[in-house]
């Protein structure tokens, strides 16, 4: 069922893809019709982003008041609830709004990794059979075993394999899928949220949230690019186009978010050596 909701469509707007670029000549038709897709799935799921990233927002906003609310009514959690919730109404938030979309987001993302892992993955053999016995319509339908190459780099095989006949140079493909990933990880987070707040000794100190969202912030992009370096290179070519226009959208909500303290501490750097 799954196969024939959301993987099957998804395949045959990729073949409609392939076909245009084919007719126009494009070159490694196939690499080209993964960003498209990819691209184009991201347009079709932005009002969800959208709405998740304004509710994102939003709590971000209000994250120094809900901390406030924390000191003041320390102990009493009934009465610190209450007062939450009394703050996010005044506000207009609300805390599952962002939930939702991700939940709805989750199966379409599943759905086109799914895609790509059999489509770069089929050997040549099997590609007419099983590619056309999805397609909707003859004229959809494959003539010739497409080049599963991109720039000739195999679609199918993983980094790791590459670096036999490429070398060390494909290494740049799981490095740029964690950097990209880490990027659009701190543009999520609250300006400043790096910084650690003071106890009275004058020791430094963090809460376990701030903790956790820190070390995330290197630990999972690290993860991305591990996982990208072991996976075919196609799926990384569809990662990291996700995570490029993801990073764009989030730009148009949210602008840099976390990533202006990075920004801000560069500039400040390069302003020094200037003088």
């Amino acid at each position: 069922m799954f196969d024939t909701i959301l993987v099957n469509p998804i395949i045959n707007v990729l073949l409609v893809i392939y076909h245009l670029l084919l007719a126009v000549n494009i070159p490694y038709a196939l690499g080209f019709s993964i960003i498209l897709l990819t691209a184009l799935l991201r347009l079709v799921l932005y009002p969800l982003t959208a709405q998740q990233l304004k509710a994102s927002k939003k709590m971000q906003d209000v994250a120094p008041l809900i901390a406030k609310l924390k000191e003041k009514h320390k102990g009493d959690s009934k009465k610190l609830q209450q007062e939450t919730m009394s703050m996010y109404q005044k506000n207009g938030i609300n805390p599952a709004a962002g939930c939702l979309p991700v939940i709805v987001q989750l199966p379409v993302i599943w759905a086109i990794y799914t895609v790509f892992q059999k489509i770069v993955t089929l050997k040549p053999q099997e590609t007419l059979e099983k590619v056309n016995a999805i397609a909707y319509s003859d004229w959809l339908k494959l003539n010739t075993v497409w080049d599963t190459s991109f720039f000739g780099l195999p679609l199918g095989q993983t980094p790791s394999d590459l670096m036999k006949t490429v070398g060390m140079l494909i290494l740049l493909a799981p490095v740029l899928t964690g950097l990209f990933q880490m990027i659009q990880s701190k543009m999520i987070m609250p300006r400043a949220v790096e910084k650690k707040a003071k106890k009275k000794g004058g020791k430094e100190s963090m809460d376990f949230a701030t903790a956790f969202q820190s070390q995330s912030l290197y630990i999972f992009p690290a993860m991305i690019g591990f996982f990208s370096f072991t996976l075919p290179f196609g799926l990384t070519l569809y990662w990291n186009t996700f995570t490029i226009f993801g990073i764009i959208q989030q730009y148009k909500i949210q602008g840099f978010g976390g990533l202006q303290d990075w920004i801000d501490k560069y500039s400040s750097k390069k302003s020094l050596k200037g003088k």
